[in-house]
This record gives C-alpha cells, sequence and structure tokens, in this order.
C-alpha cells in the first residue's frame, strides 16, 4: 500500500515540473512569472507661480546666442533661475507668493519697538527715556526767557523728588510773600536773612528757589546783623515791587498751585497687517533696564525678604507685597487684534488703566461710535476699565484681541 501511494505522488510530481530538458541540452533560466503593470500616477498640473517662473526661464535662456558654447554668465543665469524655480515651489507649498515670503522675512527681523520714548510738553521733542530729564532741563532753561518766574517754579516742582520737601519748601516761600502783601509797611518782612536756620533747612537746599526769589524781585545785599557787629547777606525787596503787590500775591498762588512738569509717554502707535511675523514681540532694553534708584529698591525688597521668611504675616502685609510686585515694570507694550487680522500696537505705563486702553482703540478706530469689546489673554473680557494693566496681567508685554460689533 505504501509503495502505491509513493507511485502516485511520484506521477504528479512529474506532471507539474514542466517540459522536459535533454541531458546533452545547456541548462534555461527558469521562467518568471509575469508581473502586473502598474498604471503611472497622473501628473499634476503646474501652479500659476510655477508657469510665471518657467516662463521667465525660458525669456532668459533664449537669449544665448546660437551656435556658441555657453559662457559663465549664462551658467550663472541657468543655476539662479534653478533656485527661483525651487524657492518658488517651497512657496506655493506654505500657499505664499515669493513677494509675500519677503515682507514675512523683512517683518521677522524688524523689533517691535526701537526703545521708549517721551514727548516734551514745552517743546513737543520726541526724545528717549534716558534723553527726557535732559530735554525737560534744556526746555525750562530756554523758557527763562519769556518768564523766569514760571520757569523757576518749574525747577523747584520738577527737579526736586522729595515731594514732601517741596511742600514744605512751598509753603515756607509762600509765607514769606504772604507776609510782604498783608504788611507792605513793615520792613522786616521785606528781608530775608540767607543764613538763617529754617531758610538754609527748607528753601535753600531746594534747586530752583533762588531763582524765584531773584525773579520775584528780591536783590542780594550785605547787611549789618542788628546786635552784631558782623555782616550778612540779605534778600532785599526791591522799592518798587511795592508797587505790584498783587502781582506779588498772583506770583504766590502760581507757586503754590503748580504741579511738576512731566514727559509725556509717547504712544508710538503702529498698526501691522495680517502676517505671521506680526505676532512676535521683540523689545529693546528700555522696558527692562532698571535706574540706580530701582536697584536700590530691589536690593531694599530682597533684604525685607530674608526677614518675612522668619515672622508670620498678616493679610495686610501680603496685600502689600502684591503691589510691590505689580509695580516690577514701568511699561507694557500692548497689541489689539482686530477681527479682520490687523493690530495696533503702543506703548503705555503698566499702571495706566483699561480705560486708557479703550480710549487708544476708538481714536483708531475710524467710526469711533461703534461699540467694541477687548479681551485679555485667555480671552477674558477686560470689563472693569478702572484696573490697572498690572492688575489684569497685562504687564511688559501682551496681546489683546478686540471685538468690534458692526452696528
Amino acid at each position: 500500500m505504501r509503495k502505491f501511494f509513493q507511485e502516485i505522488k511520484a506521477d504528479l510530481k512529474f506532471k507539474t515540473a514542466g517540459p522536459g530538458q535533454k541531458l546533452s541540452e545547456p541548462s534555461r533560466a527558469p521562467r518568471e512569472k509575469p508581473k502586473a503593470e502598474v498604471a503611472p500616477k497622473p501628473r499634476q498640473a503646474p501652479t500659476d507661480e510655477a508657469q510665471r517662473a518657467a516662463a521667465a526661464a525660458l525669456a532668459r535662456l533664449e537669449l544665448k546666442p546660437k551656435g556658441k558654447a555657453p559662457s559663465a554668465s549664462q551658467e550663472a543665469i541657468k543655476s539662479q533661475v534653478r533656485k527661483e524655480l525651487m524657492a518658488e515651489a517651497a512657496a506655493s507649498e506654505k500657499g505664499l507668493s515669493m513677494e509675500e515670503k519677503q515682507q514675512e522675512e523683512e517683518g521677522a527681523a524688524a523689533p517691535s519697538v526701537s526703545g521708549v520714548y517721551f514727548i516734551c510738553p514745552l517743546t513737543g521733542a520726541i526724545v528717549r527715556k534716558d534723553q527726557k530729564e535732559k530735554q525737560l532741563r534744556e526746555a525750562i532753561q530756554a523758557y527763562f526767557s519769556v518768564d523766569p518766574v514760571a520757569a523757576s517754579i518749574m525747577e523747584i516742582h520738577t527737579f526736586n523728588k522729595d515731594r514732601e520737601k517741596v511742600r514744605v519748601c512751598v509753603e515756607t516761600m509762600a509765607k514769606y510773600l504772604d507776609n510782604i502783601y498783608l504788611h507792605p509797611e513793615e520792613e522786616k518782612y521785606r528781608k530775608i536773612k540767607l543764613q538763617n536756620k529754617v531758610f538754609q533747612e527748607r528753601i535753600s537746599c531746594l534747586e530752583g528757589t533762588h531763582k524765584f526769589f531773584q525773579a520775584v524781585g528780591f536783590e542780594t545785599k550785605t547787611l549789618p546783623v542788628p546786635g552784631q557787629e558782623t555782616m550778612e547777606e540779605f534778600y532785599v525787596l526791591k522799592e518798587e515791587v511795592l508797587s505790584r503787590l498783587e502781582e506779588l500775591k498772583e506770583r504766590k498762588e502760581q507757586l503754590l498751585s503748580s504741579e511738576p512738569v512731566r514727559a509725556q509717554l509717547h504712544r508710538q502707535l503702529a498698526l501691522f497687517q495680517p502676517s505671521p511675523a506680526a505676532a512676535r514681540f521683540e523689545l529693546p532694553h528700555d522696558f527692562f533696564n532698571l535706574t540706580a534708584e530701582e536697584l536700590r529698591r530691589e536690593q531694599r525688597l530682597r533684604t525685607e525678604a530674608v526677614e518675612k521668611a522668619s515672622m508670620l504675616r498678616t493679610r495686610a502685609m501680603r496685600e502689600k507685597d502684591e503691589q510691590r510686585e505689580m509695580r516690577k515694570y514701568n511699561y507694557t507694550l500692548l497689541r489689539v487684534r482686530f477681527p479682520d487680522g490687523y493690530i495696533l500696537q503702543g506703548t503705555f505705563y503698566a499702571r495706566e488703566s483699561v480705560s486708557v486702553l479703550y480710549n487708544f482703540v476708538r481714536e483708531a478706530l475710524r467710526d469711533d461710535w461703534l461699540p467694541f469689546e477687548l479681551l485679555g489673554p485667555g480671552g477674558l473680557k477686560l470689563t472693569d476699565e478702572n484696573l490697572a494693566f498690572n492688575e489684569c496681567g497685562l504687564d511688559c508685554w501682551s496681546d489683546v484681541s478686540s471685538q468690534v460689533a458692526l452696528v
């Protein structure tokens, strides 16, 4: 039985082996099974940008003279054409034209602002932050030729930083003038001893005070001191001023009511077209540099922080610390993104209120009566216009969205 099955298997194997081959014939390679033909993929039509680039390349190649070997300049042209075609293809994949791509690269390299700038209220000049005090001094000095009394009052209120000392100084000076106005016949009120202790401690040590006394009609004289043999310097009111006592009273009121001359922060309004590069923020060092006064304050805060670590703090103390943290940045750069993609940019103080930003946006609208809402980072609506920017998380720099309701 086993032999019977072996013969059947051998017979089947012989029949499926294919045609035979004689021993005297050379061996043949086994026949391969035919493979199914693969259908070629349909070729995509070139884009409009690629067709324009190819046409430009052909136009340049037609300039080649016939019958001559290509020169080095022609080879350079071909190389440039290949580069343009490759760049055009890459730009087409991103959905941008070559011009848009160039604008994107240029926009990406440009900083958001070049610095923090201020406007001098006396001259209208725009200067950088580190030049604003110098500009104010020069402007006030120039104003002495116009109104020396007003210029000296500007110096007293502007260049003396200790506001409490300025208040005491101004009140004391006003008292001198008030005594003259109320008692013009009393000679003692028309003289001020320069070495007087009160005058030295409250008035003489502040900038601009001596210029004020000279501007309102005082002159320096060396006079004998009653009861002493020594001579000392006095401010003595000129006789002709007694006929203009009402003017002296006005000068006193002007001295008391004046405020420091402050340079106005320049908004540096800028408008950006919709582009990926417009979302970048590159701020100059003016937004981060600390003055010597600010460095001393930071050092003091660090010393206090070490002391706080070893003591329990009340709620009032914690709130005070939070207020100090919010004063970390002086300026903030804000960008308002409109629904159409355009971006409005401006520079602000970090402690300014949200209402200032609403006015800034409203002034930039063609139809300023249109209602709109502002959304801060995270989509939070800026509804409380009395809050400061650093209280809303809009410190240093921030991106704000705008929803303008077209009525």
